[in-house]
Formats: C-alpha cells, structure tokens, sequence
C-alpha cells in the first residue's frame, strides 16, 4: 500500500544522507517531491533520476532553505509546479562544532541560520497553502544533542532545542487548520556528516551508550518520516520522536 499517494512533499537539503533517504522513502509510497540542495549538481540531478524511476514527479531546486528570498522563490515555484504543497521535511542542517571559547560568531551564525532559520522560513512559506487546503504535515529535523546537550555542539545544540520549542508553538497556532508539526530528533545515524565517529576506538565509545548497540541507518529516520507524513500519524501533533536506539532515555 502506498501511504502518500499523490501527495507533495517538499525535503530540504536532500542530495545525501536523512534527507536522500527520506525523499526515496516518500517516493516510493507515491509522493511526488521537491527538495533543495546547495553544493553537488551531479548528486541532486542522480536523486532526481532516482525519484522520477519510482514513477513520480520529482524536481531538484539549488535553493539555501537558510535565506527567506530562496526559500519564497522555491515554495512559490513549487505551488506552480506541482499544485499544491502536502508535506514539508525542514531537514537542511550543518554543524560547525568548537569549544564556545574558540567558536567564531561567524561559525554559530551559519548554523542559527541553516538549522534554526530555515525552520522558519520553510515553515512560514508553505502553512499559507497548507491553510488553504485545510491539510498538511510539518516535520522539522532535531536531534538528540538538542535535547541532551554535548560538549564542543554549544551552536548545534541550541538550534536544534529551538527547534524543538518553534514545532510545539507552530502545531498550537495550526492544528485547527488539521495541520500537523511535529519534530523527529535522531541520534547517532551513520551519513557523512558523522563519519568521523565510526573510526577507531571512538565508535565503540558511542556504540557501547546505545541500548540497541547500532548506529541508526538514514531509513530509520525516513521510517519514522512517512509515519508522521502519513494518515498512520493523523492525531500526532506537537511531539518530538527520538530516533536513536534508545540512547535517550
């Protein structure tokens, strides 16, 4: 059974890693998806071709979900485009991680404005065709470190707890509208960005605090993703699921 048949969905960030898998995942239960990628050309346009294989449209923007203006021109684009917006996976992050003594105001603004800002922006954008249908999900990509804090992830920690504060107040100011907000925090997931934690001793270390004694696959969190975007998670709203193997409790 497909669970989003028809439905469009909007991923930031997602030429690799959560993100890939996520679009993928929805992709093949019918969705039809846009995402936004910044740096790899060739990755974004292999996604696409990925996507549309699964016999759905799909469209690849170079958008950085961090700038309001990039943001409104891809929402509106995408309204054109594909008619409606259905679901929205605020998933583009970054970290920039360093001691607060040695982290640069620059360093904590590029993540506020990657992590945090895009929420915002995305968020703002697409409720106003959500409203109009009187539907949509909203998920918002956190973490467990923004929910647990990490020494040396001060700028990655603050914004994906912020994240978690914007979901709640966003899903009480919608859900009358039968739009749902809700935040999916995962915790260590094997992608590029933490492939520095799997060499060495360093990856037992982590391992060893994990109840399930894994890292997490970018399919777990997309798991997790079609259920909130699904009709299987109608009467969630407002809630953070951590996606970490038990490492959070």
């Amino acid at each position: 059974m497909k669970l989003l048949e028809n439905k469009v969905a909007i991923v930031t960030g997602a030429s690799r890693g959560i993100g890939e898998a996520i679009a993928l995942m929805f992709a093949e239960h019918g969705a039809n998806v846009a995402f936004t990628y910044v740096s790899s050309d060739e990755k974004a346009k292999a996604l696409e071709e990925k996507l549309t294989a699964k016999g759905v449209k799909a469209k690849a923007y170079k958008s950085n979900a961090g700038v309001f203006a990039d943001c409104e021109a891809l929402v509106n684009d995408v309204v054109k485009e594909f008619g409606t917006i259905d679901i929205c996976v605020n998933n583009a992050g970054i970290s920039k991680d360093n001691l607060l003594l040695r982290l640069s105001e620059e360093q904590w603004d590029d993540v506020m404005d990657i992590n945090l800002k895009s929420v915002y922006n995305m968020t703002k954008l697409v409720i106003r065709p959500m409203m109009k249908a009187r539907s949509g999900s909203i998920i918002n990509m956190s973490s467990i470190i923004g929910m647990k804090g990490n020494a040396g992830q001060s700028s990655y920690a603050a914004s994906k707890a912020g994240i978690i504060g914007f979901t709640k107040s966003i899903a009480a100011e919608v859900g009358s509208r039968n739009i749902r907000v809700n935040a999916v925090a995962p915790g260590f997931v094997e992608t590029d960005m933490t492939s520095y934690l799997k060499d060495g001793d360093g990856a037992k270390a982590y391992i060893d605090k994990i109840p399930l004694g894994r890292f997490g696959k970018p399919e777990d969190i997309a798991n997790t993703c079609l259920y909130l975007a699904s009709d299987m998670g109608a009467y969630i709203s407002g809630q953070t699921i951590s996606v970490c193997g038990g490492l959070n409790m």
